[in-house]
């Protein structure tokens, strides 16, 4: 992923403080930096690494004016002002997003630590095992809702076999000479009590939580209103919270029309309404990418990737918290010296040449790549397992539903007969 794309942009002012002035210009996020560019000459004239920073503050220039303080290391106090659509919106988001990136546990130590190309391929095989297990969850919880359609598809059979032998007495009612029926308030009884309980149950499996973000919350698709809050994906809806865990919108999956994604850390959820407004939540986050992966899962129809998007798959995605440079393993070495010299071919190298070129990956790391990968191939092979159950779960589903759908289509002639 390009680390110069900008994740959000917001118009605004920069004290220059060595000319005792202020100049507008666009202030704009990155994965790694927060960079002011002027409005004149498109001149960068602040650029400032996430790791560096060590406070961020509302405060007041002249006691009268609001402004955006960032306190970087050594002391060095940079100001924004004029901040659009307004300045605290601009706060949560510089606030979370640097938040989580010091609360990153893959974050190296030190300001520009190195990192060497196992440590990057660890990182991007952790990724895909995070993947994999979101993947897995999912799975999972879609395998479970298969078992409960055959659980109902035998409950409705079943029902079909007492209708049947029901159907067969009032055909030939010879031994009952009233018209009312004794057991008919009973069985009403008995099919509403099934009916309300099995709704409980699914409503109780559509409730399971998949996974929950922090993250930037607006409604209404405007970024004025901009609030720290939660992104929670369940099974079947999803679920939007502020800062105090107090709910601020839930859709049901059917509910959800389109889920937008314009970034890979920006997505806006819509449903539309003919005649009112639409409701349109726009989330933020710099954990989007472990949620997304669920959710291309579970509404792979309905997400659609905006032209922004195709900014950030210069190369592979990583979350902001991810090590400088894991984006690419195969770039780790392009435009840097090496020890072995141009001229000599690689076919030419002597033992004692190869001896002390230093070794791209360490024992350790080849080792901690080794577990992993058996564990990627672990749960492969369970996801592998589990889709061929659910294969065989669908086929079968076919079929009930095939057959409950002739005797309900025969039992349904046969009371029209009877009226």
């Amino acid at each position: 992923m390009s680390q110069h794309v900008p994740i959000h942009s917001w118009s605004g002012s920069y004290y220059i403080n060595s000319e005792k002035r202020w100049v507008s210009g666009t202030l704009s996020l990155t994965r790694t930096t927060l960079r002011f560019t002027s409005e004149q000459n498109q001149e960068s004239l602040a650029s400032l690494r996430l790791s560096r920073i060590m406070e961020i503050k509302m405060e007041s220039s002249s006691f009268i004016f609001s402004t955006l303080t960032v306190l970087e290391q050594e002391n060095i106090k940079h100001w924004f002002g004029s901040l659009k659509p307004c300045r605290a919106a601009v706060y949560h988001v510089l606030e979370h997003f640097w938040r989580e990136r010091l609360l990153s546990p893959t974050e190296p130590h030190g300001a520009e630590a190195p990192l060497s190309k196992g440590q990057e391929l660890i990182g991007l095989i952790s990724g895909a095992q995070r993947r994999l297990e979101d993947t897995g969850k999912v799975l999972h919880h879609q395998g479970e809702q298969f078992d409960n359609m055959a659980q109902g598809l035998d409950k409705i059979e079943s029902d079909l076999n007492v209708a049947d032998k029901l159907l067969s007495e009032l055909e030939c009612p010879t031994w009952w000479p009233f018209g009312k029926l004794p057991w008919k308030s009973h069985q009403e009884a008995k099919s509403e009590a099934a009916a309300k309980s099995s709704y409980n149950k699914a409503a109780d499996k559509g409730q399971k939580v998949i996974t929950i973000i922090p993250a930037i919350i607006s409604r209404g698709g405007s970024t004025g209103d901009m609030k720290p809050g939660s992104l929670t994906v369940l099974v079947s809806s999803l679920e939007f919270r502020d800062s105090s865990g107090q709910l601020l919108h839930h859709y049901e999956k059917e509910e959800v029309d389109d889920i937008r994604v314009h970034n890979p850390y920006e997505i806006s959820v819509r449903q539309r309404f003919i005649g009112r407004p639409d409701i349109c939540i726009q989330v933020l986050s710099a954990k989007m990418m472990e949620a997304l992966s669920i959710l291309e899962m579970q509404y792979k129809k309905k997400i659609e990737f905006t032209h922004d998007y195709a900014a950030f798959q210069v190369t592979p995605a990583t979350t902001p918290g991810s090590p400088e440079g894991a984006g690419n393993i195969w770039r780790a070495g392009h435009g840097q010296d090496t020890d072995v010299p141009v001229e000599v071919p690689a076919g030419e190298l002597t033992q004692l040449q190869l001896q002390v070129l230093p070794p791209t990956v360490t024992e350790a790391e080849a080792q901690e790549l080794k577990q992993m990968l058996q564990q990627l191939k672990s749960l492969a092979l369970e996801a592998e397992t589990e889709l061929e159950r659910q294969d065989e779960a669908l086929d079968e589903l076919s079929s009930s539903t095939d057959h409950a759908t002739m005797n309900i289509n025969r039992h349904t002639r046969r009371m029209r007969k009877l009226m």
